[in-house]
């Protein structure tokens, strides 16, 4: 990940079996390899002698970085390389490892309670698994899934069935969780042609907004247009987050293969025509499907 005025990151570190943590000793220079190795590094970048930048920083100042990591983590699955896939999931990881010793040094609880608290919902989440309920089919595990998460949620005394989800999710992502939410409580269409007549409702009241040039109105309904295309989406077992962001990498990608082109015939983007970007649009977009029926 590139971002200034960090120090460069830890790399080839690898995750064993959290055994007991061990308390880092200033001074040693070698310290424990594996996970606990990444703790006895923070613990120590976050000591007396440690790192300014490390020292300064809080939970909020590192919301930016795990977000950031967690995209990275998708960009090395998109692109097949193990390599690429070790470094980044290690980068989230050590990400993980500075927010519990920030909660530490605040709320006394720290790594080893973060994974225990999730090996314990793991557990009582999978009671086809580790207790006696039977299941058929990936169906019958969602569905008790989603009720013992209910349960969880209610003995939390939360303000409503969909207020566990994260308020600051991509706003497709989040559109594709509600509904699904939703649905496994029984708000829902009965086929996919009812799903579509909502698209062509919302359509048409987007087009009559457009038509009196109401800002806010324009908005809402374009927002109403976009979550029942989420509703689609969702009804079909495709997720919107997914499908727009390969959408834009296929685009990224073909503008690039204009811009390269145009290069070689000694041109820049913006002395080319149209018609003649348009042309090596369409051949960017031929060898990728010829490529992808190989």
């Amino acid at each position: 990940m590139k971002r200034n005025k960090r120090p460069a990151k830890l790399k080839n570190r690898s995750i064993m079996p959290c055994a007991k943590l061990k308390k880092f000793t200033p001074g040693k220079q070698s310290p424990t390899r594996g996970l606990a190795g990444l703790v006895s590094i923070m613990q120590r970048l976050r000591g007396p002698k440690g790192c300014p930048w490390d020292r300064e920083q809080t939970f909020e100042s590192l919301i930016p970085f795990v977000i950031e990591e967690a995209y990275e983590v998708i960009d090395a699955v998109d692109a097949k390389s193990p390599e690429m896939l070790k470094e980044e999931l290690g980068d989230l990881l050590f990400q993980i490892v500075f927010m519990c010793q920030l909660a530490k040094e605040k709320w006394d609880f720290d790594i080893e309670d973060v994974i225990n608290a999730s090996r314990d919902k793991m557990t009582r989440r999978h009671p086809h698994v580790f207790g006696k309920t039977k299941v058929k089919t990936s169906k019958d595990v969602l569905k008790h899934w989603a009720r013992i998460k209910n349960e969880e949620k209610e003995s939390k005394n939360n303000k409503g069935y969909l207020s566990d989800i994260p308020e600051y999710l991509p706003a497709l992502l989040k559109a594709h969780k509600v509904t699904k939410k939703a649905s496994q409580v029984g708000f829902d269409w009965n086929n996919i042609s009812q799903v579509f007549e909502k698209v062509d409702e919302e359509m048409a009241e987007f087009k009559a907004a457009l038509k009196k040039k109401n800002t806010q109105r324009m908005e809402e309904e374009f927002g109403d247009l976009i979550f029942s295309l989420a509703n689609v989406g969702r009804f079909i077992e495709i997720n919107p987050e997914e499908a727009l962001r390969k959408t834009i990498g296929r685009f990224i990608r073909r503008f690039h293969y204009v811009e390269d082109e145009l290069a070689k015939k000694g041109k820049a983007l913006n002395n080319a025509s149209v018609i003649e970007m348009e042309k090596l649009w369409n051949e960017a977009k031929a060898k990728e499907k010829k490529r992808l029926h190989r």
